[in-house]
């Protein structure tokens, strides 16, 4: 017989893949470059040459065996030395090779840190809005994601709902800063205050609670956002971090697991994500992607692009009349749709080729998400397509 649970997820497919599907179809009818398509967040700018080269010469200079054999199961050790040097040097944070767990990209830096700090039945909070795939990630392990409803006037931590739903099960907070959908970075304001009211709950609980800060979008950071790097707030934090975006590498599937220091057992926690993986099947990324990336490890795409295809949405919807916060990161932007159905404004826009994702499966109704890496000159001519749209259907 067949798995009934994993049976009955193939009824509920994720949005964004189901509106990427609708978006790449209607593209074979009129042309994808007719196609406003806002929904998925693969990287528009190329990788940087420095990440070419390194494969190039990696294949000229090493054997077979080293280029295309298995790495050790925490990753390979001289790229695990090289990334905590790296993040020591820019955070100032005393990491070592022991500290550092090499991934299959974010997604597998989830899975296991979340399977090391909990038990089956524990909860994990997040906040709303979030990344809805944080559902099959979390409850697949046993442990129970619960969402705190959303402060929608700026989109930092609803501390008032957090402190009503926070209790003794919890056993992990997963934060995502820069935000997926919203784009918002969590301030250093935002983030002391969470840091104090662990340390507090930890001291009342008399267990750790750990913090799982989700990071792909570290580096996509606007100017003038305060935007800084979760692990100096809270000891008991665990980084899951992915080249995909910074690199613009989404399809090599390469990050990491980074292991505060300080935090409570760090040194146990690789070792700990070395058994998870015997049981999920995340272990040994690929091995001459790990080489690569150590060789640009402080490097980034071109990523300035995001900033200017955000800064002409940005104004466009203001102007439009959208309520929309501004993003101080990442490639997303999330307004508040024009009607309460966010479901049906992205029905509506469909119909003028604008493919937007609506916000009911990030747990915050009545937005929606355009995810901006895409061309700029394809931004710029989406612009008076979307201004018809809200002309003509809602006579704005």
């Amino acid at each position: 017989m067949i798995s009934k649970k994993f049976k009955d997820m193939c009824n509920t497919p994720s949005v964004i893949r189901a509106l990427a599907g609708y978006a790449n179809e209607r593209g074979k009818e009129i042309g994808y470059e007719n196609v406003f398509d806002y929904t998925l967040g693969n990287p528009s700018v190329p990788v940087p040459e420095e990440f070419n080269k390194a494969l190039r010469d990696l294949t000229a200079e090493l054997p077979s065996s080293a280029l295309h054999g298995y790495s050790p199961n925490p990753g390979n050790p001289e790229v695990r030395s090289i990334i905590a040097e790296s993040l020591k040097r820019r955070f100032g944070i005393p990491y070592e090779q022991k500290h550092i767990f090499m991934t299959s990209a974010a997604a597998s830096a989830l899975a296991h840190a979340v399977r090391c700090v909990t038990e089956p039945g524990d909860e994990v909070l997040t906040f709303a809005p979030f990344f809805p795939e944080y559902n099959p990630y979390i409850n697949q392990s046993g442990a129970v994601l619960k969402v705190v409803p959303a402060n929608t006037e700026d989109f930092q931590i609803n501390f008032e709902a957090f402190e009503e739903m926070m209790n003794e099960k919890v056993q992990a907070v997963l934060i995502n800063t820069p935000n997926n959908p919203s784009g918002i970075a969590y301030s250093s304001a935002t983030l002391k205050k969470l840091a104090d009211f662990l340390y507090a709950k930890q001291e009342e609980y008399g267990h750790e609670i750990f913090l799982i800060s989700d990071e792909p979008y570290r580096e996509i950071v606007f100017k003038g956002a305060d935007a800084p790097y979760v692990s100096t707030f809270y000891d008991n934090t665990i980084s899951c971090y992915s080249y995909s975006k910074s690199l613009s590498i989404p399809g090599e599937r390469i990050g990491y697991v980074a292991v505060n220091p300080k935090a409570k057992d760090a040194d146990m926690l690789v070792p700990m994500c070395v058994q998870v993986s015997r049981g999920i099947g995340h272990n040994c990324p690929s091995s001459i992607i790990q080489m690569a990336t150590a060789r640009c490890v402080d490097m980034t795409s071109d990523l300035s692009v995001y900033e200017t295809n955000m800064n002409l949405l940005y104004d466009e919807f203001v102007k439009l009349g959208f309520t929309v916060v501004k993003p101080g990161g990442t490639f997303y932007i999330f307004p508040k749709a024009l009607e309460d159905d966010a479901v049906a404004f992205c029905e509506k826009a469909k119909k003028y080729d604008l493919i937007f994702v609506p916000s009911d499966s990030f747990g915050v109704p009545g937005y929606f998400r355009a995810a901006y890496c895409i061309d700029t000159e394809k931004v710029k001519r989406s612009l008076p397509v979307l201004e018809k749209f809200v002309k003509e259907v809602y006579g704005k």
